[in-house]
């Protein structure tokens, strides 16, 4: 009776470490964008921050996006430089900062290469409104003009 139970208890051991696993560098990017989505709309909305997020641009971050990496280079670009000191030192700007700068620095060294981009359209980025991708009927002209 003892061996059996030594044996379930190790494989309950085994059953709990494997939902232990490190995340993957796409589901890194996908939780940190996510993350920063919601802090810039709680920044846009909160009343200690909304002054700081005038100057701020659109950014309607999609990391199967190609164009993703130089809007937030372009975007941290201009919350690094803020012009008022008081903004830049709000702790939830100084937050964005930080998960910017992590984002970035993650799409860019850490997982390069690893993340595949389905899409180039930075307008997308800009507005938050994809143009409809048509690669079927693309290919149906082209055979209908042969």
């Amino acid at each position: 009776m003892r061996p059996a139970l030594a044996a379930l208890a190790c494989f309950l051991s085994f059953v709990r470490l494997s939902d232990c696993a490190p995340p993957t560098c796409y589901s890194r990017v996908l939780g940190l964008s996510t993350e920063i989505m919601s802090l810039l709309d709680k920044i846009h909305t909160y009343h200690g921050t909304k002054p700081c997020a005038d100057i701020l641009p659109t950014i309607f971050l999609d990391v199967h996006n190609s164009c993703v990496t130089t809007k937030l280079r372009d975007f941290l670009y201009v919350v690094l430089n803020h012009p008022s000191r008081h903004c830049r030192e709000r702790p939830r700007m100084v937050l964005l900062k930080r998960k910017m700068n992590n984002l970035y620095t993650i799409i860019n060294r850490v997982c390069y290469r690893d993340l595949v981009f389905f899409t180039d359209d930075c307008e997308a980025i800009d507005t938050g409104h994809a143009r409809p991708h048509h690669a079927e009927d693309r290919l149906q002209l082209l055979q209908e003009e042969r």
